[in-house]
């Protein structure tokens, strides 16, 4: 079997990413791995073993564009009014709480953050297949 162990996206401004997913998240830098024409950050918690890959390529200099066939990264909070509220006071900007239903019953509660590049992260509170 395979093990999902991180994910990547490329970054303009190193500084600035690492800032935003110590904040909301508190993703920390686990290793750093420094090259002549890029780095690679990998970010992660003790929530869990999966890390987030920041790749900066230097030089660069043009945002990125994250294109049509990229949907979102998700991860599990156990307070989602509570970190909805800290990302606000904090100026993150997360968009609306959703009560995401199916018939009568609740599959979701969740919101979406974009990062400093535009990708969208869904915040989810845990329970049910989403813990």
């Amino acid at each position: 079997m395979a093990k999902i162990i991180h994910s990547m996206i490329r970054v303009l401004d190193e500084a600035r990413s690492v800032d935003f997913y110590a904040r909301a998240f508190g993703l920390k830098v686990a290793d750093r791995l420094d090259f002549d024409s890029f780095t690679l950050i990998y970010l992660s918690n003790d929530e869990s073993g999966f890390e987030l890959e920041l790749t900066v390529n230097k030089g660069r200099t043009a945002p990125y564009e994250v294109g049509d066939g990229y949907g979102h990264l998700a991860v599990s909070v156990a307070d989602l009014d509570a970190a909805h509220a800290r990302m606000t006071a904090d100026g993150l900007a997360p968009r609306k709480l959703v009560d995401f239903r199916k018939d009568d019953r609740l599959v979701a509660r969740f919101f979406f953050i974009a990062d400093p590049d535009g990708y969208q992260i869904e915040v989810l509170e845990r329970g049910g297949r989403f813990l």
